[in-house]
């Protein structure tokens, strides 16, 4: 993400919130979004596990394609208003922080997958709640 990971504070935060801003930008359908996620499932997953060897740390904050991932399910079957961009930023950096199981227990799974999982489960916690607070009428 154009060297987001080495933002001084929060690299994470800031990964998720220029995913966010380039989803609402680039409004593709739900369909190439799927597409673009699935890219950045399997491209991610690996590079992450590269990222992870050469820089000798697990899951260092550099790496922040698993935010990219983790942003993006969280939205992936809702209109990209700013409103559900807002909301599903907020929702997946909590789980995201926070990493209800199996999210943590996730993270003892080896290389890229370790890094992805817990991303990819908090996205799809933050898609959870938004589709809930959508049937209700709030979004």
């Amino acid at each position: 993400m154009g060297g987001v990971g080495y933002a001084p504070i929060a690299p994470g935060t800031a990964a998720s919130a220029l995913t966010a801003v380039m989803l609402w930008l680039l409004s593709w359908s739900p369909l190439a979004l799927t597409g673009l996620l699935l890219v950045v499932l399997i491209v991610g997953t690996w590079s992450a596990g590269e990222a992870e060897r050469a820089l000798g740390t697990k899951d260092p904050g550099a790496i922040v394609v698993d935010e990219v991932a983790g942003m993006t399910i969280s939205v992936l079957t809702l209109p990209l208003t700013p409103h559900v961009l807002v909301t599903g930023f907020v929702l997946f950096r909590i789980f995201d922080v926070v990493k209800p199981f199996p999210a943590g227990a996730s993270q003892r799974l080896g290389g890229g997958v370790g890094v992805m999982t817990d991303d990819v489960i908090a996205g799809i916690y933050a898609m959870a709640l938004l589709l809930l607070a959508r049937r209700l009428g709030w979004l």
